[in-house]
């Protein structure tokens, strides 16, 4: 019997929702994590201890003391020598990857799964959302902070489980979906995977895992080599582009919020309001109101949730708005999801000068895409460049954020540390803003918005 839960690596987005989840069936929960963050401040408030020193003298002594009592979940960005994570396996604990103890949790509900190399927060944060509003309810272990509910973890007794099927480390192959949606399959994780070939086939293997008599939601133009089970359908979906899931009459309000039509298969849903910014959040809903439908959630329902959701944190995320600046931040952090992030914020501002700061995020994914880094960033008019953010990786000789600089050919383009941003903002006084990045830039986004006020004259 399991009366402890231990983990190592408690702050990150999908470990802290596991904690949450773990707390509320009655475990005893603790952990460890590198530095503290609002998000592990938020755990501590809940009841949740944790520590930020690598010492097994610090793992609580009931976590300590019955290795069958406790259970170990560990992220991958914990490296192997880690001295808690040493200790607890030396010393006969239960230890296992947060992929696989999600995969337990799924195993007892009917499971809907978003994957993509991008999309999939914002895309699984509304599918549960709708779920919520419609009245079915669901359990949802999120990758982002829904704005709705303030939390990566919605807990419900329906067995419905909205999950965010993450592709790093091959971890979405512990799920077996009931319905599951892939938004994209682009090339990214290269130090995992080696190859773009061998992302698209942990794809297809992610898919085949479907259930009989489930469904398979497709973006249309991902090109995977499907191999799926016995009666699982294979349905698609897109922004635009007529097929079983797609937006028609599409309009461009005040805000950047859109408004449209829905196909849903044989049935069109009429003046859906979006109430998040952005062409590419469009995308995402139609997605998720799909995955909705194909699980008998009323059209109507569907319809007032596109309407009252307010989105993540980080993502697409407008941190201040008035007649002179509008400033958004955004965790994009491949140049696929930067791309598709300016292109929203051109579309909302037409011939208005936009000033990106972009923080690279690991050395390896910066060395094997910088010339796709500078393209993306190219589609601004100003280019300000952090310093590369290592996560999990030690440097790599020769990579930083040089690399994407040099390729660069925006004329405004520089490369400033974290000390110098707030100074930049001061100089330029830019009218429209991005923050870019799935790093520590996040820690940016208040004093950047503080000091937009005191401007803002």
């Amino acid at each position: 019997m399991i009366d402890n839960v231990y983990f190592l690596g408690i702050g990150g987005i999908g470990m802290s929702a596991l904690a949450r989840y773990y707390k509320n069936a009655g475990a005893k929960v603790a952990g460890y994590d590198l530095t503290p963050s609002s998000l592990t401040g938020q755990l501590e408030s809940e009841g949740i201890g944790v520590h930020f020193t690598d010492d097994p003298a610090l793992i609580p002594e009931p976590f300590r003391k019955d290795p069958d009592k406790t259970l170990v979940i560990y992220t991958p960005a914990v490296p192997p020598e880690h001295k808690e994570l040493q200790w607890l396996r030396d010393n006969g604990f239960n230890v296992i990857k947060r992929s696989v103890a999600l995969g337990y949790i799924a195993k007892n509900h009917k499971t809907l799964a978003v994957a993509g190399t991008h999309g999939k927060t914002t895309t699984s944060t509304l599918l549960s959302h709708i779920m919520q509003v419609s009245g079915t309810g669901c359990t949802a272990f999120l990758g982002g902070i829904s704005k709705n509910y303030r939390s990566n973890l919605l807990l419900s007794d329906n067995t419905f489980l909205v999950a965010e099927a993450d592709e790093y480390d091959r971890s979405f192959l512990q799920l077996f979906p009931q319905t599951a949606l892939i938004t994209s399959a682009d090339a990214d994780h290269l130090d995992i995977y080696g190859s773009h070939h061998a992302v698209k086939e942990a794809f297809s293997q992610f898919a085949s895992q479907i259930v009989p008599g489930g469904s398979l939601v497709l973006k249309k133009g991902v090109e995977l080599p499907l191999s799926l089970l016995p009666n699982v359908n294979c349905l698609y979906y897109h922004y635009d582009i007529p097929c079983d899931f797609y937006a028609v009459n599409h309009l461009i309000k005040e805000g950047g919020i859109f408004t449209f039509d829905l196909v849903l298969q044989d049935t069109l849903l009429k003046d859906c309001h979006l109430g998040i910014p952005g062409r590419i959040n469009v995308e995402n809903a139609v997605g998720a109101a799909a995955m909705a439908y194909l699980n008998g959630i009323s059209t109507d329902a569907i319809k007032e949730a596109l309407a009252s959701f307010r989105g993540v944190s980080r993502r697409m995320d407008v941190q201040y708005y008035t007649k002179k600046f509008c400033y958004i931040d955004d965790y994009a952090h491949h140049p696929r999801e930067i791309q598709a992030a300016v292109q929203s914020i051109r579309e909302w501002f037409p011939g208005e000068k936009i000033t990106g700061i972009f923080q690279p995020h690991l050395y390896s994914r910066t060395r094997d895409f910088a010339q796709e880094f500078a393209q993306s960033l190219d589609l601004l008019d100003r280019v300000i460049l952090m310093p590369v953010y290592p996560a999990r990786e030690k440097p790599i000789p020769g990579v930083g954020s040089e690399m994407i600089a040099e390729l660069l050919t925006v004329k405004e383009k520089e490369i400033r540390d974290v000390t110098q941003i707030i100074d930049c903002i001061k100089k330029y006084k830019p009218g429209v803003l991005v923050t870019l990045g799935a790093g520590s830039i996040d820690r940016l986004v208040q004093p950047i918005s503080d000091c937009l006020k005191e401007i803002d004259v």
